[in-house]
């Protein structure tokens, strides 16, 4: 009798650690979908748009999506960092059309290209650096404090350009805007350097490393040594920044 029962007992053993082995599994199946999700959409969808849309796959048209997302990915490089550590900007769109604003002004004043986009860089900079220092030294939600940059960045392009609309003619700019290197225009590289080095920031050195500590836990990494605040103060710097270059790209003829 108690050689049956030892019998039955593991084989009722062995039967549920099967079933947990499969639900385990099952998890683990959903858990990489739920991850993938948005990638798999993506995909789906471009195999539905190559095989129902003539032309779509032609390289002129990827090369014209490129270009037409260059501006957003470059934005999305910087942006990455701020979700990272729990933060947001909303004020990127009016970062792109007061730098462009500026930009165009400075080209037009100076005929100087380099200073046009080193002007436009520079005000995205002081942009950034004034979200993030409100946000990690004074504590104000970054909601509130983008939302209200946002705003008055927008403003002032509207008061430096005087309500009008600023055209650039310095044949200079307009060239750099189209050149291109195997076929690919300009912004497209430079969209994929972005890609490249802010990857590498945020995974292989010490700032993408403290900017996931700050998102995983902003006390914990300040007691760590982290100097928090300064960090995201860098955070934003750098989004606005790179924002404003995103933005001197938009005037590309």
């Amino acid at each position: 009798m108690e050689a049956r029962e030892n019998i039955v007992g593991q084989a009722t053993e062995k039967v549920a650690n099967t079933l947990i082995l499969q639900k385990s599994d099952k998890q683990k199946w959903w858990q990489q979908i739920t991850e993938y999700s948005l990638i798999v959409i993506f995909v789906v969808m471009f195999l539905t748009m190559s095989l129902t849309v003539d032309h779509f796959f032609s390289i002129e048209n990827m090369l014209g999506l490129a270009l037409s997302i260059s501006q957003i990915g470059m934005v999305a490089c910087t942006m990455m960092f701020c979700l990272a550590s729990r933060d947001f900007d909303l004020s990127v769109g009016s970062t792109i059309a007061f730098a462009g604003v500026l930009c165009a002004m400075v080209l037009n004043a100076t005929d100087n290209t380099a200073i046009a986009i080193v002007a436009a860089v520079a005000a995205g900079a002081v942009i950034g650096f004034v979200n993030g220092a409100v946000i990690a030294y004074l504590r104000i939600n970054a909601l509130i404090t983008t939302l209200a940059t946002m705003e008055i960045v927008r403003g002032l392009g509207f008061i430096v350009s005087h309500g009008q609309a600023v055209d650039v003619s310095s044949d200079t700019f307009i060239a750099l805007g189209g050149l291109s290197m195997f076929g690919i225009s300009l912004p497209i590289w430079v969209t994929l350097a972005c890609f490249i080095v802010f990857g590498v920031l945020l995974n292989q050195t010490i700032y993408g490393r403290n900017t996931l500590a700050i998102g995983g836990n902003p006390e914990a990494s300040r007691l760590a040594g982290i100097n928090v605040e300064r960090t995201r103060v860098w955070i934003f710097l750098i989004q606005g920044a790179v924002t404003a270059l995103a933005g001197a790209f938009s005037l590309r003829g």
